[in-house]
């Protein structure tokens, strides 16, 4: 069985995105369900899998980063408000065998992903 996760790299300070709020929805059409809350830990990421095992499911979900506040917090001499406040990363899943890594890497003005394993 495949499981969900990530983790945050900030890549402004070269460190991994310490005490970033993650919101995790499954998505149907215009519906958003709540399906986890994570707060990542010291390495950036979450301590436990989003999803696992028969969690998962086939189809589109989407996560919300809250880096506006946590470099509100760990950088507080930006600009506020943040160019960046909330980062938003809709996905889907196809084969719940597999295992899906969304990270993001992100700085004060801008982020990336990719889909890793």
């Amino acid at each position: 069985m495949g499981k969900l996760s990530t983790h945050v790299l900030d890549t402004s300070i070269g460190k991994p995105g310490k005490g970033i709020s993650i919101q995790l929805f499954s998505v149907s059409g215009a519906q958003q369900e709540l399906l986890a809350t994570r707060l990542t830990n010291s390495d950036g990421r979450c301590d436990e899998p989003l999803l696992d095992g028969d969690q998962l499911k086939t189809g589109e979900y989407q996560l919300e980063f809250d880096i506006g506040a946590y470099f509100a917090k760990s950088n507080p001499n930006l600009q506020q408000p943040a160019f960046l406040n909330k980062v938003v990363i809709r996905f889907q899943v196809a084969n719940t065998q597999e295992n899906y890594h969304v990270p993001l890497v992100v700085t004060p003005w801008s982020y990336s992903t990719y889909r890793g394993s």
